[in-house]
């Protein structure tokens, strides 16, 4: 069954979301990657506020390719980075800033994985290699922050209508699909080891 939610997310919206449904997502999307997740943090410990409120927000692991029309920007291409860089802030990221969606590809730490039960958070995995079709999910680009970082690791605030198909990887009761391939294999593996003559 297919969901279609809209940001801002309520706690309720990521609490009812089971392991493995197909979300799609109305409303405003931030990306973050590595750099927006360090300033961010930086900002939150100097007492100062960012740009936007992640607050309840979707965050997108994504370093876009646009272009300039006029005043205007253009997304071309959308894909997912690997969440797995921003491992080590997520957590934190999570605690301080409260999202209640995380995009990206490859799922996350078990670290984050408890962050995101803790505080009400999602894991949502979006394919990748498919960056021209998530671009078509965002249908304006509202602003850039942080451009001074490069395009790829600012921070741009999206407009999205039905951005998706998007996979409940992890879900907000501690759940991972991530952890699950990693168990279904390790279960395995010493049959698979047996019949190769390992």
């Amino acid at each position: 069954m297919e969901k279609i939610l809209f940001t801002p997310l309520s706690e309720k919206d990521v609490v009812d979301l089971n392991l493995g449904e197909v979300v799609y997502l109305t409303g405003t999307i931030y990306t973050a990657r590595d750099e927006a997740h360090l300033r961010a943090l930086e900002l939150y410990h100097e007492g100062k506020k960012t740009p936007v409120d992640f607050s309840s927000s979707a965050v997108f692991h994504c370093g876009p390719i646009a272009i300039k029309k006029g005043d205007a920007w253009e997304v071309v291409a959308a894909g997912p980075t690997t969440s797995t860089r921003m491992n080590n802030m997520e957590p934190e990221f999570i605690e301080k800033f409260h999202p209640r969606a995380i995009i990206g590809k490859g799922g996350m730490s078990a670290p984050t994985v408890e962050a995101m039960r803790k505080f009400g958070c999602v894991y949502l995995a979006i394919t990748g290699g498919a960056a021209v079709l998530a671009a078509k999910g965002i249908k304006k680009v509202s602003g850039v922050e942080w451009y001074d970082l490069g395009m790829p690791e600012a921070l741009w605030i999206f407009e999205a209508e039905k951005f998706g198909p998007l996979i409940v990887g992890i879900d907000a009761h501690g759940g991972s699909l991530f952890a699950q391939v990693d168990r279904d294999v390790e279960a395995i593996l010493p049959r698979v080891k047996a019949r190769l003559g390992l």
